[in-house]
């Protein structure tokens, strides 16, 4: 399965925009149209792609009213948009990212810069009491 049809079947096959501007969507997220989709590695950009999408859609309510049949007033398509773009964006807060390398409790010991603090920072996988202690008197 290709990227550019996992994203159409994220979005429940509704045709929002043509295949041209999903996959500017795409590549604006990093992600290529033609690639064979990997979950492993794809998700999170290819939800930001419908993320980005479906904002979209929200913000030009003619075209919301003209895909979408099943809602009888412009303010039930607006609300069930605003619910799935909420629901878009507890699964993206949901999923664990990579590149972040802290611990969630040495962001409540700092104003700095959250990468700063990383353990890997000060040679360890995980930061002591001590280690904190160091820190503030630094």
């Amino acid at each position: 399965m290709t990227v550019l049809d996992r994203l159409k079947m994220e979005l429940s096959n509704q045709q929002y925009f043509s295949d041209e501007q999903y996959t500017q969507f795409l590549l604006e997220n990093k992600l290529t149209a033609t690639d064979d989709y990997d979950k492993s590695f794809m998700y999170r950009q290819m939800l930001f792609a419908v993320l980005d999408i479906l904002e979209a859609v929200s913000n030009d309510t003619d075209l919301m009213m003209s895909i979408t049949t099943e809602f009888t007033t412009t303010s039930a398509a607006a609300k069930w948009l605003e619910k799935r773009i909420e629901q878009v964006k507890d699964k993206i807060a949901s999923l664990p990212d990579d590149e972040e390398e802290y611990s969630c409790f040495s962001l409540m010991y700092t104003r700095e810069d959250r990468r700063n603090w990383s353990p890997a920072r000060w040679g360890k996988n995980r930061i002591t009491s001590a280690d904190i202690d160091e820190m503030l008197d630094n």
